[in-house]
């Protein structure tokens, strides 16, 4: 699983006109599935992206996690990730799940996440996705779990 997690002051998923996720402060992770991926990778991933400490503390320090601030999370299906653009000019997406293994490892990740912690938004897999955000600093890290 590879994820981009974004700090923001705010963000949101809009689908067909309608916003489906928004936050304000907090996280926006984009994920992608690979084909091996399997639900404690999942597990780690989520519980690396809550208690990543990317917030700052009383003295501007990055030491504070999203469960510490008690912020946001927007979790967005993005399997172009996945991609391999090390050679040639148009991405090999090779690596990624097939659509239905993506699905459901995102249903997973999205089930999970909403039970483990309580401000929780998310994208829709599949979806013509328009995506938002004002990013904070800005900070912007990769997360991969194999």
């Amino acid at each position: 699983m590879i994820t981009v997690i974004q700090r923001v002051t705010q963000a949101k998923v809009t689908v067909a006109g309608e916003d489906i996720g928004k936050i304000d402060v907090g996280i926006m992770a984009l994920l992608a599935v690979e084909k091996n991926d399997t639900e404690p990778l999942a597990d780690r991933l989520l519980e690396k992206i809550l208690n990543y400490r990317i917030f700052a503390d009383q003295d501007d320090k990055m030491n504070l996690s999203l469960r510490d601030i008690g912020g946001g999370l927007l979790l967005v299906p993005q399997f172009t990730l996945a991609a391999n653009t090390q050679s040639g000019n148009r991405p090999s997406f090779s690596a990624a799940a097939k659509p239905e293994m993506g699905e459901i490892m995102f249903n997973y990740c999205r089930e999970k996440a909403s039970r483990i912690y309580q401000d929780c938004q998310f994208g829709q897999f599949g979806a013509d996705m328009k995506v938002s955000l004002i990013n904070d600093g800005p900070v912007t890290f990769t997360l991969q779990m194999s």
